[in-house]
């Protein structure tokens, strides 16, 4: 299995350490361990009698019910936890699909969810989400794409880049057409959490669909990128049929993970609130900012997430981006990471007044390009 380079992940190898203001990145700000020690009220002696044994495969039980108990139906064995969420999409597409199988994947998309398809040798038919429509997913068009030799539908809501998102009705309708076609829907709900209307949050369809995958993180609304804590939900067969992958590759997780993940996944309203504050408050500076270009900038608020995929004032993105990582020392991810080099992946998860001064930095350099 060979793989083309990750545009995204190149992009970001060295900027996303050296850029002092962070506008690119898809999560919040990241959590300290004192601040989660405080805010969780962890024992001093909370790692004293780890043992450092392997995990199960599927993760530790204490673990796996934690997670069915917030975000699934509350059975710990249709879980297994994961290497970040990337791992577990990783098992699932590789180990459920076959060279020539045909996939149908929203466009744009985290490299992550339509690399290894590709990859594997399977047709990738594109669910395009158009810029015309500010990216709006249209099922419509999704029910022209799907057909009798359709395998597997991979699709991201909320939406990375563009924060779009799909209603409840949407949601309903786009599991029925997987079930009419008998093929696997993937569903990656890294940004689920991270909403601002709550009548918008969606569940989880794992749930609902037994061919239904669905995929979550604590990287994205909880702050936590570098714990690698992910999951996947899914029938129980489905997910035995992703050991022989596993047992090839990373086994388990490490105890002292797993114990961290679990205690921040029982508080972990605790560690939302403030993220999800701090989100909302940075969307609506981000869109009175728009608005001051009276239409020069093409871009909607985010339904979910903490990203947003305008146009932008200038000739060339990719050349005005690395410019302003140069020059201003701030961080934005150009559109051509997505496949669409006229926009930018815009993000706003981090803290107010870094947000607030990159946010001026940018204006400042966009003048300068548009005296």
């Amino acid at each position: 299995m060979r793989f083309a380079p990750a545009r995204l992940e190149d992009w970001l190898r060295h900027s996303y350490f050296t850029a002092r203001y962070d506008l690119g990145c898809s999560g919040v700000n990241s959590w300290t361990y004192h601040e989660l020690d405080e805010l969780l009220g962890l024992s001093p002696k909370f790692f004293d009698d780890l043992v450092f044994d392997d995990n199960p495969s599927f993760g530790a039980a204490p673990t796996r019910a934690a997670v069915a108990r917030r975000w699934g139906d509350g059975d710990p064995d249709r879980v297994m936890v994961t290497h970040g969420s990337s791992e577990a999409i990783f098992l699932v597409t590789a180990g459920l699909l076959n060279a020539g199988d045909e996939v149908v994947v929203t466009d744009p998309a985290y490299h992550a969810l339509d690399s290894v398809a590709d990859a594997v040798g399977c047709k990738l038919v594109r669910w395009r989400l158009e810029p015309d429509e500010h990216f709006r997913p249209d099922l419509d068009t999704l029910r022209g794409l799907l057909s009798s030799t359709t395998r597997m539908v991979i699709v991201n809501f909320p939406h990375n880049p563009t924060g779009v998102t799909l209603s409840r009705a949407q949601q309903t309708e786009l599991v029925e057409l997987c079930a009419e076609h008998d093929a696997f829907l993937l569903w990656d709900g890294a940004f689920a959490d991270l909403v601002y209307d709550p009548a918008g949050r969606l569940p989880d369809p794992a749930a609902l669909y037994d061919k239904c995958v669905s995929f979550g993180t604590l990287s994205k609304a909880y702050g936590l990128p570098g714990l690698r804590f992910g999951w996947c939900q899914a029938a129980p067969t489905i997910l035995e049929s992703l050991l022989p992958m596993r047992d090839r590759m990373t086994l388990a997780l490490s105890p002292m993970v797993e114990r961290l993940a679990t205690a921040v996944i029982t508080d972990a309203d605790r560690l939302l609130t403030e993220r999800l504050t701090q989100a909302r408050h940075n969307r609506a500076t981000l869109a009175d900012w728009i608005r001051t270009w009276d239409g020069q900038i093409d871009g909607l608020p985010a339904a979910g997430g903490v990203t947003t995929f305008p146009t932008l004032p200038v000739p060339d993105v990719t050349a005005f981006c690395q410019r302003l990582l140069d020059q201003e020392d701030v961080l934005l991810v150009p559109g051509e990471c997505f496949g669409h080099p006229d926009h930018v992946r815009l993000g706003f998860g981090g803290p107010g007044d870094d947000f607030t001064e990159g946010l001026s930095r940018l204006d400042r350099a966009l003048r300068t390009e548009n005296p």
